[in-house]
Parts: structure tokens; C-alpha cells; sequence
């Protein structure tokens, strides 16, 4: 029987990836026919969302194929009937993620969009309007999946299924996609040649390397891990792991656990950055990117990805979104590393909580490919990581203070105490307008007089964002 032709409707549709978006549904079209493209965004992302929906019809005019985007600041509009809706949204727009940064790293602690406070308050801010989505999802298309790029994408992928009850559900990431890429060539292979095993969550999981004989290829990857680039996304300083650590684990540590292996090295980066008012946190560079890369949208010759685009840390975006949609859609059952239930995938975590693993993707989602047990180190990291996960992801939907200090005293980049408390408490001020969850305890702390330590985001808040 031939499958009808789809709707896809993508939630954040003004960001500057949908570009990556676009060109990755056009280089599929032949396995994934596409009848309409719907991006929508908010009021105050609707220059943006203008900018871009042009741009993105016309890569789709450059090609063969007759597929019209369109553009709305109406959700529920969008979402009648979709078959497919990604999310690729950031609440509170850029300027919350500079808050997420400066505030921390004003008090000497990591300052980053998904590591530790900043990570926190970021799933803080994004779980609630992603359940709200999936609301209008149970209604509105109720049988559509839904592919979440949002990050931290673990952390909203685990809410969408224990507090939205959301089963049709896969969160990415590009980083697993990036070291599949580029590693093989390291070692003189092809990706035909190399078999990846992936296990962990999402920016703190561990892979090996097999080739297709069954032999470990992983030492030989380490290896060149200290002479090459091995995939280190756009976004994150390179720092080398102290190597008999790597040596003794024989696995591929996710780039983002520089942060906590190398945390002294990757603070140190992190503070010299804060402190130089030229380059400022990675997420003031990003907005001087992003201003570059509007710009060149704006051009109405411009009918394809800027090479500038891979600056902006998402490079590969579109290799994990839109082959996932492809491989759901023609039941190709791919080989994918995304965000999905355990179901006994890795042993050291319940069955029930969300995992970043290596799946075979096709018509009923992902099937998670078993990993086993990991050794002590990486077992007791996994642990302690998930259960704060836990953590954010229940304070996100109840509000609840004390969990939310629960998981910022679990945090490893969060020295416990009363700083650490005072930073809770700076956050939650900083982001008043998109945590009504925690309206009575913000309300609470505004009276007790507590203020924004941070000029740069003090300045923001009081200007409205």
C-alpha cells in the first residue's frame, strides 16, 4: 500500500538551524515525500520566522520538488493533522541562555547551555511549554510522532514520557552523529567499515568501536583522539582527557564530559571567556553569529545552508532530525543513537527512565540495542547523573523548591552550599516570566530582597528579557 504523502510542522521554525532542516528533508525527498512544511514560532520570534520561512521556500523552490512552507504564529493551526512535529525551540530566546551562563560563572561555577545550573534551568523553562505541545498533540494529531531537538534533549524527552505519557516520542542530538563521521576516517575506514555501540544520556554518554569483523577498534580510536579532531562540536573548547583514564575505561568519552573530567581546565576556559568583554559566553557569541547569519538570510538570492552555519555549533542537525523522520516513515530500520526508554538497553539504569543508546529506528520508533553493564567509574557517573535528571525534571513540572535544590546539590559542576543556593536563587529571579511553576517561592525571594549579582544579566532582566 503507498503511503500518503506527509506534514511535518516544526515548533521553533524562526531558528537558524531550519535552514540545516530543509536541506536535509530536500536530500531525502525521494524516500520521504513531503506534501507541506509548517514552522511556526512565537510573537516575539516573528521577525525571524519571516526571514527564515523565506528562505527556507526558497531552497525548496531551487529544488525539484513542490513543497510549500508555511508560517504561523498559531501551534494548534499547525498541528492539525501533522504526521510528524519537531521541536527545535529555546524559551526565553538567547537571552536567557546568557543568563543561564553569566549568573554561575559570576560566583566561579560553570556557566553552560546544558551542564549544570545552566542546563538545569534551561530544562526548567523548556519542560513545561513541551508539555503543553504535547497536549495539542493528543488532540490535534494524535498520531504523530514527536522528534525533539531541544535541549537538554534527555531531559525533555524523559518528561515527555513520565509526565506527558507520550510514548511516540525521540529526542537528538548531533554529537553522537559528528563522532560517527569523522572518526572512521581517523583510523583510515570508511562508516561502512565500523560498527558504533553508544550508551549513556544525552551529552554524557560513552561509545566503542568495532570493526566489521567484531574487533575493538575503540584503542585504536583513542589513539588518534590525541592528534586529530575526533568530531569536537563547534560549541565546546577541546581539552585532552588525561589519557590512562581514557586507556583504562576503552571507551569514547562524549565531548561534554570534558566539563566534568576535566573540570578545572574546562572552568578555567569558561571564566577566561566571561571575563574578556570582547568575546564574552559562548551564548554572546552565538547571538553575534546568529545577527551574521539572519543577514545573509535576508538575501533573496540565498537559496542554500550558509557555509557560516556550522559556526553556530549544529552541524550534522539535520543527519539526526530528518534521517529519524525517514527511518519512522519507510521503516528502514537505521542504526541511530537517540534519547529513548532503556527497556533493559544499559542494566545499570531502571527499564522505565530515558537513555541516550544506540536504536534501530523504523515504524514503531526506536528499538534500543542492548549494552550491558558499564565498569565502576562510568557506573557510578551514570547513576549519580541520572538521578539528578530525575530531579530537574520533577521540580520542572511540580515547582517544587527543595527538589530543585536537590538536583543542584547532586549536580557535580554545582559546589553545594550557600552559594550554590544563592545562584538557585539568582536564576529564578532571572527567569520569572517562563517559570510560573515556581511563582509563590519567586515571589518570596523578591520580597526577601534578593537581586541578579551579574551586570550582564541584570541588565537583560531589567530590560524585559
Amino acid at each position: 500500500m503507498e503511503k500518503k504523502a506527509v506534514k511535518i510542522v516544526t515548533i521553533g521554525g524562526g531558528s537558524s538551524y531550519t535552514p540545516e532542516l530543509m536541506e536535509g528533508f530536500i536530500k531525502r525527498y525521494d524516500e520521504l515525500p513531503i506534501k507541506e512544511i509548517w514552522l511556526v514560532d512565537i510573537e516575539e520570534g516573528k521577525e525571524k520566522l519571516e526571514i527564515v520561512g523565506k528562505m527556507a521556500q526558497r531552497m525548496w523552490d531551487a529544488s525539484p520538488y513542490d513543497v510549500k512552507v508555511h508560517l504561523t504564529l498559531n501551534r494548534r493551526e499547525a498541528l492539525k493533522d501533522a504526521d510528524f512535529v519537531t521541536t527545535q525551540l529555546r524559551v526565553g530566546l538567547l537571552n536567557a541562555r546568557i543568563k543561564d551562563e553569566r549568573i554561575p560563572l559570576s560566583y566561579g561555577m560553570a556557566g553552560q547551555e546544558t551542564n549544570g545550573a545552566g542546563g538545569i534551568f534551561k530544562a526548567f523553562r523548556t519542560i513545561p511549554v513541551i508539555l503543553d505541545i504535547v497536549e495539542d498533540m493528543k488532540e490535534l494529531c494524535p498520531n504523530a510522532w514527536l522528534i525533539n531537538f531541544t535541549n537538554p534533549s534527555g531531559m525533555v524527552t524523559e518528561a515527555v514520557i513520565r509526565y506527558g505519557h507520550w510514548n511516540k516520542v525521540i529526542g537528538l542530538c548531533n554529537v553522537p552523529v559528528g563522532s560517527m563521521l569523522m572518526e572512521p576516517a581517523m583510523i583510515g575506514k570508511t562508516t561502512d567499515d565500523l560498527i558504533f555501540k553508544f550508551a549513556g544520556l544525552n551529552h554524557f554518554h560513552w561509545h566503542k568501536v568495532y570493526d566489521n569483523n567484531g574487533n575493538d577498534m575503540t584503542a585504536q580510536i583513542i589513539d588518534k583522539m590525541y592528534t586529530e579532531n575526533s568530531g569536537m562540536p563547534a560549541n565546546i573548547f577541546k581539552v585532552d582527557y588525561i589519557r590512562e583514564q581514557i586507556d583504562q575505561m576503552n571507551m569514547v568519552p562524549c565531548p561534554y564530559h570534558q566539563y566534568y573530567y576535566k573540570e578545572e581546565e574546562s572552568l578555567a576556559h569558561l571564566l577566561e571567556e566571561y571575563n574578556d568583554p570582547e568575546k564574552g559566553t559562548r551564548g554572546q557569541q552565538v547571538r553575534k553569529t546568529e545577527e551574521e547569519l539572519f543577514e545573509l538570510y535576508k538575501d533573496p538570492n540565498l537559496d542554500h545552508k550558509p557555509e557560516q552555519l556550522a559556526r553556530r555549533g549544529g552541524a550534522h542537525y539535520s543527519d539526526a532530525a530528518c534521517e529519524t523522520i525517514a527511518s519512522i516513515y519507510a521503516n528502514k530500520n537505521t542504526n541511530m543513537v537517540v534519547s529513548t526508554l532503556n527497556r533493559g538497553a544499559v542494566s545499570d539504569l531502571p527499564n522505565d527512565c530515558v537513555v541516550e543508546v544506540s536504536s534501530l529506528i523504523g515504524a514503531i520508533g526506536a528499538q534500543p540495542l542492548a549494552f550491558g553493564s558499564l565498569h565502576p567509574a562510568e557506573r557510578g557517573w551514570l547513576q549519580l547523573m541520572k538521578n539528578m535528571e530525575l530531579c530537574v525534571c520533577e521540580a520542572a513540572v511540580t515547582g517544587d523548591y527543595g527538589v530543585a535544590l536537590q538536583a543542584f546539590i547532586l549536580n557535580p559542576l554545582i559546589r553545594s552550599g550557600k552559594t550554590a543556593q544563592r545562584i538557585l536563587n539568582e536564576l529564578l529571579i532571572a527567569h520569572k516570566k517562563y517559570l510560573p511553576q515556581f511563582k509563590t517561592k519567586i515571589e518570596e525571594l523578591e520580597k526577601a530582597g534578593v537581586t541578579i549579582k551579574d551586570d550582564v544579566a541584570r541588565k537583560l532582566t531589567e530590560q524585559g528579557y
